[in-house]
């Protein structure tokens, strides 16, 4: 028995270790689910990744092969999930690369990949169902990522400065300093930036700062809600409460409890 259907058979989900040459741009490592780990229906988090999607069983709801791009709200799509599926969460910049549009131009619906991407979308779609090993799938979209990546086109350094340095500070930093910074105006950074990262600079920041919360969820003991609002710069805990249902669908207790 292959390791990857060990690991299936151990845990929850199926995670693959991508490629060492995509770590820099995915979200997340690759992740399968069966008909006994898949969740009945999504609430997709507001996010900054691009999520690609594959169904290796094909479902009622929703396209065989689909995307998902940035989003400042949660999402509830219709229906089930499909029986099985597998995901792939690419970075903003990346995922510009990757699709080779505006990520703004993806709106706030779910895109049928093989639109997006042709022939290329077909194919992995199509590749992903005939392979019978989980090791295998991983291999295909290692493949198909470090094509797409390598012929894309590439993000503006502006708007690359700008999003790291949002990062670095905790999503912090003014907008109108980093546009200052990087030489843009106000307003074309705004452009620029909506469309080679999918959120407005705005967004990006508040995304940034509720992912800092996020982290420290990690650390022992039952969360202090007011002392994380106030470490993670949130005016108080009633605003942090508001944040998290914009961006998960439900309140910082019943984050954590599920």
């Amino acid at each position: 028995m292959a390791s990857a259907e060990l690991e299936r058979l151990r845990w929850p989900r199926v995670v693959g270790a991508p490629h060492p040459l995509l770590a820099a741009h995915l979200a997340r490592r690759h992740t399968g689910f069966v008909e006994r780990t898949r969740p009945r229906h999504l609430v997709v988090p507001a996010s900054a990744a691009v999520v690609v999607v594959v169904k290796l069983r094909d479902s009622a709801y929703r396209p065989a092969a689909f995307v998902k791009g940035p989003r400042h709200a949660h999402l509830v799509p219709e229906g089930e999930c499909a029986a099985s599926y597998l995901e792939m969460w690419i970075r903003p910049l990346s995922g510009y690369t990757l699709l080779g549009v505006p990520l703004n131009a993806l709106g706030d619906q779910l895109a049928d990949l093989r639109d997006l991407l042709g022939a290329d979308g077909r194919r992995l779609a199509e590749q992903l169902c005939d392979a019978s090993t989980w090791r295998h799938r991983f291999a295909i979209v290692d493949r198909f990522l470090l094509e797409r990546l390598d012929g894309g086109p590439r993000p503006s350094p502006e708007v690359a400065r700008v999003l790291q340095r949002l990062v670095a500070t905790g999503g912090a930093a003014r907008i109108g300093h980093l546009a200052r910074e990087v030489g843009w105006s106000h307003k074309h950074l705004i452009t620029r930036f909506t469309q080679q990262v999918g959120l407005s600079p705005k967004a990006a920041a508040r995304l940034v700062r509720f992912a800092r919360v996020l982290r420290t969820l990690d650390q022992p003991g039952a969360p202090r809600w007011e002392r994380i609002a106030a470490e993670t710069g949130y005016a108080d805990q009633s605003h942090l409460v508001r944040e998290f249902r914009t961006f998960t669908g439900v309140t910082p207790t019943a984050f954590v409890s599920r």
